[in-house]
C-alpha cells in the first residue's frame, strides 16, 4: 500500500493534486506562518533531508527537459516519515487548508524507488 499527503490546489508540472511540501512552502512564501508553526514546519523539513532521499528522475522518459510527472508516495511502513506529514497536516489545518491521505496499491509507473518511498507517473485512472 502507497499513502500520499495532497491538499486541493493542482500542481501546474504534474497536474495533480499538490503535496504538504509545497502547500508549506506557498505558506511560507506568502510569510503567514507563525513563529512556532514555522519553528516546527524548519524541524521537519530539516528531518526530512535528513531522513529521506530525494528522487533522482521524477520522469520515466530519458530527454534532457522531459516534464517532470511522477509523484511521490509513501510505503505504509515507513511510519516514521507518515508521522511527520501528519505534524505538517495540522499546520496547515491551522491555515484552513484541508489535507486528504490518499491510498493505493496502483500509484502508476514507478521511476524511483528506495526503502520509504516511490515516485510514479501517474496512470489515468490513478487518484493523486
Amino acid at each position: 500500500m502507497f499513502i500520499r499527503f495532497v491538499v486541493q490546489v493542482h500542481d501546474p508540472d504534474s497536474g495533480r493534486r499538490q503535496g504538504l511540501f509545497q502547500a508549506l512552502s506557498d505558506l511560507e512564501n506568502d510569510d503567514v506562518l507563525l513563529p512556532h508553526e514555522q519553528a516546527l514546519y524548519d524541524e521537519i523539513y530539516n528531518w526530512f533531508r535528513s531522513n529521506l532521499k530525494k528522487p533522482e528522475s521524477l520522469s520515466r522518459s530519458s530527454r534532457p527537459h522531459a516534464k517532470n510527472v511522477a509523484i511521490s508516495w509513501f510505503k505504509d511502513s515507513a511510519t516514521q516519515h507518515i508521522a511527520k506529514m501528519h505534524e505538517m497536516s495540522c499546520i496547515l489545518g491551522a491555515h484552513g487548508i484541508a489535507v486528504d491521505i490518499l491510498r493505493t496499491e496502483r500509484p502508476g509507473y514507478v521511476v524511483y524507488e528506495d526503502a520509504y518511498q516511490i515516485a510514479a507517473e501517474p496512470f489515468k485512472e490513478t487518484v493523486a
